[in-house]
This record gives C-alpha cells, structure tokens and sequence, in this order.
C-alpha cells in the first residue's frame, strides 16, 4: 500500500518499494511462484521506468517542447519538492516549464501550448508507474490467493 501511496503522491519511489517487496516475498516464500512473480515484478517494473521517460520525452519533443525548457522544469520540479513537501514536484515543474516558455516566446498564448503538452507527459509518466505497480500488485494477490 505504501508503494502504491508513493506512485499517486510522489514522495518515495513507489513502484520500486512494491517491486522490492514483492521480490523479497518471491525470494522468502520460494518455489517457481514465488520466483516467477519476483520476477516479474522486478522486469515489469524496469521496463515501466524507461517507458515513463522514453514515452512522455517523444511526446513532449514532437509536442514542440525544447530541452532547456524541460531542464529548466526539471531544476525547478526539484526546488519545489523541498519548498512544499508532496505536491512541490509536480507544480515546480509545471511552473518552471511555464516560466521558461514565457520567457523563450514572450507570449501567454504561445507558452500555454507548450506547457500543457509538458503536463500531459507528466500525468503520462505518472500513469505508466501507475499502471506498472497495479499490475504487479494484482499479480501477486492473485498468487497468494492462488496459493493459500
């Protein structure tokens, strides 16, 4: 639940907190079930992290969006996770993106395009770690209650 919570409310790395304990059950447990779904968490929930960043990055460079703009969101996502715990990341980035579009074309009506293509990707990540930590959570409920 706690890796589930991380995923929707980036504060700990969720998917790799449900990975780890499904892997550290498989490794407990032992037998081919165990291993099997140990590792398949841990494939499903590597590929999940590159697709998050490889899927909204193509996004978002075919949606006009510039890597200065994107850096300048990064740095800003970071600041704003320290300045207000929880949601800090998200609207750093947002604000950040939208800042440094404003300033790159001088224009509300020429940044907003930029900066919503730049949220779109970001819920995309976020949905793809979703995605990959319901899956691996449903997996192994549907092992043990297999197996019980």
């Amino acid at each position: 639940m706690v890796g589930i919570a991380g995923t929707i409310v980036p504060v700990l790395p969720g998917p790799f907190l449900v990975a780890g304990a499904v892997a550290l059950w498989g490794i407990v447990t032992g037998g081919s079930w165990g291993w099997g779904i140990a590792a398949f968490a841990v494939v499903l929930v590597a590929a999940a992290t590159g697709l998050k960043y490889l899927i909204p990055a193509r996004w978002m460079r075919e949606g006009g969006v510039p890597s200065m703009v994107l850096t300048v969101g990064g740095l800003a996502g970071i600041v704003g996770f320290f300045v207000i715990p929880i949601v800090g990341l998200i609207l750093g980035f947002v604000a950040g993106v939208f800042v440094a579009e404003l300033v790159r074309v001088k224009t509300l009506q020429k940044a907003w395009p930029t900066t919503w293509t730049a949220m779109k990707a970001a819920g995309l990540s976020m949905l793809i770690d979703l995605a990959s930590v319901l899956l691996v959570t449903a997996a192994w409920v549907g092992v043990v209650l297999a197996h019980d």
